[in-house]
């Protein structure tokens, strides 16, 4: 980025040691990282996609503690305005065919039906038995990874984001990224999701939002170089007061 801060990737913490699993549960470690870091305000935040949203939850335990959140960066982050009707494994699973790009429309239709009625660990142990994941690869790791998502996904489900005294940024991709693949999900994506501010409107008032298109879509205004580099410019400037708000 084209501003001199110190920049920190906060872990993720082990969700078998938060109980209820919830959001403001799973923020609690994380702001002990955080004060372990710097004790006291302003803070700073950015998170990307639903890690943004766990941010939020973080800045909400720091104002309840009369903490100031002097600035908080959402990278296309929506907020739904109902619920999802897909379970939080169906979720997961459909990450899981994204990464399957060599799949062809017959075995990917078959993945899919498989999907619906199997757990993370049979729908990548089947994708490996019908060659769309090499047959050397250890799948442990990856089932691990999965179902830590699909416990997140679990969380967000069950947080009601409240209305804070703060401002956000919300870089938002100018793209859809809803692809062949994302079948399931279709039914359940709202107006939100093509609106500059993500639906965030609906609980700050949309003085307190400013939306900055982004090029890409919500994956490759990050995986492209150009629009990674087009959003770390973006949110410097942002640091330094230096943005206007959308109309």
């Amino acid at each position: 980025m084209d501003i001199d801060c110190p920049v920190y990737a906060l872990p993720w913490p082990s969700f078998e040691d938060v109980c209820p699993l919830t959001l403001e549960a799973i923020a609690a470690p994380v702001l002990v990282t955080i004060k372990g870091i710097q004790p006291q305000g302003p803070y700073r935040f950015a998170g990307y996609s639903s890690g943004a949203t766990l941010a939020y939850a973080i800045a909400q335990r720091l104002l309840d503690q009369d903490e100031v959140v002097a600035f908080m960066a959402f990278i296309d982050v929506t907020l739904p305005a109902n619920p999802s009707n897909i379970t939080p494994t169906q979720m997961v699973s459909e990450g899981v065919l994204e990464t399957l790009k060599s799949v062809d429309d017959k075995h990917l239709e078959l993945l899919e039906c498989f999907a619906k009625h199997s757990s993370i660990s049979q729908l990548l142990e089947k994708a490996q038995q019908i060659g769309a994941i090499p047959p050397d690869r250890h799948l442990h790791d990856e089932v691990l990874m999965y179902e830590r998502i699909a416990q997140f996904q679990r969380a967000l489900q069950s947080y009601r984001a409240p209305s804070l005294p703060i401002e956000i940024h919300q870089f938002y991709a100018t793209d859809s990224a809803l692809s062949r693949r994302t079948r399931w999900g279709k039914n359940s994506i709202g107006p939100e999701t093509s609106s500059p501010m993500r639906g965030w409107d609906r609980i700050l008032s949309p003085g307190a939002i400013t939306a900055v298109p982004i090029q890409g879509d919500h994956v490759t205004m990050m995986s492209v170089p150009e629009n990674r580099k087009a959003l770390a410019r973006a949110i410097s400037t942002a640091l330094t007061g230096g943005l206007e708000k959308d109309p």
